[in-house]
């Protein structure tokens, strides 16, 4: 039985430009329907796949400010996302998320100068993200705003954290998702990817599909690398 926050997502393309570059992305032009059935879905794929757009385009529908934040989070510095947003419906399950948080490495900065201004309008706390490193900013963010029951959607949240951080995040999903929390993550990280029991998708080969753990690049480059280096480099080096 689904029993997730967002059992699946539904992609009208008719509501889509026929001229828009959406159609010429090969991992979801012809892709119709998303299941996720896991509590933690990751989508993983080459630079330039899709993954990001389509994790911008369920963040919007779902009700998140396109750069990032909570759902009350209402600004914008450079408007660049899709309307993919505009063809996609969410198919809801029996439960309500009672929180969510949609972070994006790229535009960290901008929500981080945000945080400020809505914690201190809405009578909070603020979390001065700007006064700790952007490692530091990423994991306290997620200790404070990973809650059971949340929906959270996280846009490679590994780009500024230390492989032990990168542990420590793993263990912060894995413990609210046990919890009744629903994530959707792009990332390249082996470490993350190797979550237990999490629902793989790649934007690789043809349109979006399952994959195991082992079949990710991401696994397979690093583990190469570091089991193979001295050949890998001379053979890219020399």
């Amino acid at each position: 039985m689904n029993n997730q926050l967002i059992k699946s997502i539904l992609i009208d393309w008719d509501k889509i430009d026929p001229a828009s570059y959406l159609r010429n992305i090969e991992a979801i032009s012809s892709v119709a329907e998303i299941e996720f059935n896991h509590p933690v879905t990751f989508f993983v794929g080459e630079n330039g796949s899709g993954k990001s757009t389509l994790l911008e385009a369920i963040a919007i529908a779902y009700g998140f400010n396109p750069e990032g934040g909570t759902r009350n989070y209402n600004f914008s510095t450079y408007d660049s996302h899709s309307e993919l947003h505009n063809a996609i419906r969410l198919v809801r399950g029996v439960r309500q998320a009672s929180w969510g948080y949609f972070l994006r490495a790229e535009s960290f900065y901008n929500v981080a100068t945000k945080e400020d201004e809505y914690s201190r309008g809405q009578g909070g706390i603020p979390q001065h993200f700007h006064e700790k490193s952007h490692g530091e900013s990423f994991l306290a963010l997620a200790q404070n705003s990973f809650r059971a029951n949340g929906f959270y959607l996280l846009d490679e949240p590994e780009a500024a954290l230390s492989p032990q951080r990168q542990l420590t995040l793993l263990m912060e999903i894995h413990r609210c998702a046990e919890e009744g929390a629903q994530f959707i993550i792009v990332s390249h990280s082996p470490i993350l990817l190797g979550m237990p029991d999490a629902q793989i998708l790649t934007f690789d080969d043809g349109p979006i599909h399952p994959c195991t753990y082992e079949e990710t690049d991401s696994y397979q480059v690093t583990s190469m690398f570091v089991n193979h280096r001295e050949q890998m480099l001379h053979r890219l080096l020399d």
